[in-house]
């Protein structure tokens, strides 16, 4: 997890903000998510290695 998201949830936490901590997860799992699915889909060099 990002440093400054950590920083973020800590902060809404500690002010028992719960629309702030709502929006930092969403904002987290957004983020995994598209991270997952760039991790799934093949590099062009990937493709170029099989194609060859």
């Amino acid at each position: 997890m990002p440093k400054w998201l950590t920083k973020q949830l800590m902060n809404a936490f500690r002010q028992h903000d719960r629309k702030q901590i709502l929006f930092l997860n969403k904002c987290w799992f957004s983020y995994t998510k598209k991270e997952k699915e760039k991790d799934k889909k093949p590099s062009s060099q990937t493709q170029l290695g099989k194609d060859i």
